[in-house]
């Protein structure tokens, strides 16, 4: 880890970690469902995701939605109400199935045509005294190789895609220390 980051935020400094914006970005391109899952279309459509075939219902218990099939089929039938702890358990268990059912698809595209073009946003320093901010300009560059980025996220695995984004922001040259924290990464696929 660089040297100056390791105390991030001592000085007023603000952003996310560059992995996380990723990881962030990758979700929303991944999300399907916007309705939350607390009003009733959102939980019946996340429900329905999750039991629509023997291997999502799979996918679901193997994320952590293991409730037995009378209870689904309770809720289903809108006969019972999940508890709070149970909505959560669903809403978690349809993003990790639905990473994992779009991940080949977002590889593909963000892989097509020699990669894609990534916009680095610097950290939000308005908050750093003067004499303490440094020069940090907007960035882009052009990822070739999403394949780790894209499984690590896939999976659920932070300390794999922060390792993996460290490793394709280090093309940046001996300035990319100061894009391990960033307000924001934006691509398209």
């Amino acid at each position: 880890m660089p040297e100056r980051t390791i105390d991030f935020g001592k000085f007023g400094a603000r952003g996310i970690k560059g992995s996380d914006a990723v990881a962030r970005k990758l979700d929303e391109l991944a999300d399907g469902i916007v309705t939350p899952v607390t009003v009733k279309r959102g939980l019946m459509a996340r429900l329905h995701y999750l039991t629509r075939t023997d291997h999502s219902r799979q996918a679901a218990r193997d994320a952590g939605l293991t409730v037995t099939d009378r209870t689904l089929k309770a809720w289903l039938a809108e006969k019972r109400r999940p508890s709070n702890a149970n909505l959560d358990r669903i809403d978690a268990a349809y993003r990790q199935v639905r990473r994992q059912n779009v991940a080949r698809h977002l590889l593909r595209r963000l892989n097509a045509a020699g990669g894609t073009r990534v916009e680095i946003h610097p950290l939000n320093q308005s908050q750093v005294p003067r004499p303490l901010q440094r020069m940090v300009e907007y960035r882009a560059m052009n990822v070739r190789r999403w394949d780790r980025i894209v499984e690590a996220w896939a999976v659920g695995d932070h300390q794999g895609l922060d390792d993996a984004w460290e490793d394709v922001i280090v093309d940046l040259g001996s300035q990319w220390g100061q894009y391990e924290y960033v307000t924001n990464i934006g691509f398209a696929a």
